[in-house]
């Protein structure tokens, strides 16, 4: 065996075609899901192992003997013990820009729900209201226009530039947020305090990092308008939930829409999905997960496979640091 993919059921739904992957090595063994008791016996004698959320840490790495590649199928790499990595001399390497679509698209769609009430409208449709009103159309929930509106966006890398492109289409004003806690803004960005102050939205795309943990807590909140929108499909732990909470259920801010949670998966308990009023949509994490955009990720993992086994590995993580391309 040369290659194992250890939670492949987190990248597919029985609609991805893996010939890229094939072509790059092979035999591969496919796991849908990877439990800690099982992952010794399942990479014993891979040379390439490939994993999404699976954590690999000192332990597993310094035990595989047979190992000479990680692939992260995501762009973070917290999960992986980068150092032991490096001293056992494996490369790891990442996937990166290939769900920049459908997370734009998926901003959007949070956006234009929270301010068109679809699924309200939806719902008076299926109920028979429509085809009980007086009105050719009923105007019970308000509908807003993206146009003319500001979006604040708080990081501007490939993701937050895209969003803001398509802003622009929207005829949105888009304004980008300096680092927080700077005192002055560099040409082209705006202080993080006056983005937070004048923006009607605000989208996170920042990375979760020591400064940016709960970046967004009730200081944050009671500098925003009343009529500002929330979006977050960066990470959950960037906002702090029980502040929000108190936002949304005090009108401090006008809604939110949110892909990510503090916990994922998250339990029963968690404040937020306990909330239950219209201005706060939830979805799983599902942004980055188009059709298209998972076969990006595997197409990206092949090309990183072939470039190692070239003797040139792309997209390679060291030391926490991303490069784009590392000779071994």
């Amino acid at each position: 065996m040369r290659a194992v993919f250890l939670d492949f059921g987190s990248v597919t739904r029985g609609d991805m075609d893996c010939t890229a992957l094939e072509q790059a090595v092979s035999p591969w063994k496919y796991y849908a899901e990877t439990g800690i008791n099982q992952v010794m016996e399942r990479i014993h004698g891979a040379e390439v192992v490939v994993c999404n959320k699976f954590s690999l840490n000192r332990e597993i790495i310094a035990a595989a003997t047979h190992l000479k590649l990680i692939c992260i199928a995501a762009t973070g790499y917290n999960n992986i013990d980068l150092k032991t990595a490096a001293e056992c001399g494996i490369p790891v390497c990442n996937v990166r820009g290939y769900a920049t679509p459908s997370v734009v698209q998926h901003v959007f769609m949070l956006m234009l729900n929270l301010t068109c009430h679809f699924e309200a409208y939806r719902q008076l449709v299926k109920n028979g209201r429509w085809q009980a009103s007086r009105h050719f159309c009923p105007l019970d929930f308000g509908i807003e226009e993206l146009s003319g509106k500001i979006l604040g966006i708080i990081g501007y890398g490939e993701l937050g530039k895209a969003v803001a492109d398509v802003a622009r289409a929207f005829g949105m004003r888009v304004c980008i947020a300096e680092h927080k806690g700077r005192a002055a803004a560099r040409t082209g960005r705006v202080l993080f305090d006056d983005v937070l102050r004048q923006s009607d939205f605000i989208s996170l795309h920042c990375p979760l990092l020591e400064e940016t943990r709960e970046m967004i807590g009730w200081r944050e909140f009671k500098l925003m308008k009343p009529s500002t929108y929330l979006i977050n499909t960066a990470r959950g732990a960037i906002i702090n939930e029980t502040d929000l909470l108190r936002a949304l259920s005090t009108q401090r801010i006008a809604g939110a829409g949110l892909d990510v949670l503090q916990q994922e998966p998250p339990d029963n308990e968690n404040v937020l999905l306990q909330y239950s009023q219209s201005n706060l949509i939830i979805t799983p994490h599902v942004a980055w997960a188009s059709r298209e955009s998972r076969q990006r990720l595997l197409d990206q993992i092949a090309d990183n496979i072939h470039h190692f086994y070239q003797g040139k590995p792309f997209n390679q993580v060291m030391d926490g640091v991303a490069t784009q391309s590392l000779s071994r």
